[in-house]
């Protein structure tokens, strides 16, 4: 099944009341974040919660501010009916590619549910789950409130590792850009040179690393 396209909305229960309407009571939303960062691991959430009489601020993690963040995850964490959350660590993405790693970490954070879902909502496109069924959804973290909801957990678990990685390796700013790739992150890799939470199959990091062998020969 090809990702569903609507035009922008806010997050509403639309896809899990269809699913409901089908059978399927117990509906899992997935997002990602961290795809796109030259650093850090990428981490997935799977939500599953209880239709809701309103959205209780969730949204789409991008719309929203860290303390806005923070705040709703507590709902979140008190409204769910289960969390589960998925990481592939820097080193393993390396090896198999952001695309593979990133579905991975979708799988890691279903597999980490305590209950199986009936059907399964993912951000984008369709992510292929071991005896359920699941559906991508294009911009499904502005679509979905349990898309949303995975969206919020996913981002501030990530922002929260990268803030403990910052502390490990200080002076690349992971606690401020996350590992995505700011200028100042740019500059300091030619500075420091390529630690061991950065990402050496991306290009930019590819180029700190022959940057920093040059220098080392020369």
């Amino acid at each position: 099944m090809s990702p569903r396209r609507q035009t922008k909305t806010k997050p509403s229960f639309q896809f899990e009341r269809e699913l409901r309407s089908q059978g399927h009571l117990l509906v899992a939303g997935v997002d990602e974040a961290g795809r796109g960062a030259w650093a850090g691991p990428v981490v997935a959430a799977a939500v599953v919660l209880p239709f809701l009489n309103r959205s209780y601020g969730i949204n789409d993690s991008k719309l929203l501010t860290s303390s806005q963040r923070e705040k709703i995850l507590l709902k979140i964490y008190k409204l769910a009916t289960d969390i589960g959350i998925g990481i592939v660590e820097n080193h393993e993405l390396d090896e198999m590619g952001v695309g593979q790693a990133t579905y991975l970490a979708m799988r890691r954070a279903v597999a980490n549910l305590s209950i199986k879902p009936e059907f399964i909502l993912v951000d984008g496109f369709r992510v292929g789950f071991s005896g359920t069924p699941s559906m991508g959804i294009i911009d499904g973290d502005q679509k979905s409130l349990s898309i949303a909801a995975a969206s919020i957990v996913a981002k501030v678990a990530r922002d929260r590792m990268m803030e403990e990685i910052d502390i490990i390796v200080p002076g690349y700013g992971l606690a401020i850009h996350k590992g995505y790739g700011t200028a100042f992150h740019q500059v300091k890799l030619r500075e420091l040179g390529v630690s061991d939470w950065h990402r050496r199959s991306f290009k930019p990091v590819k180029m700190a690393v022959s940057t920093t062998a040059n220098l080392q020969l020369s």
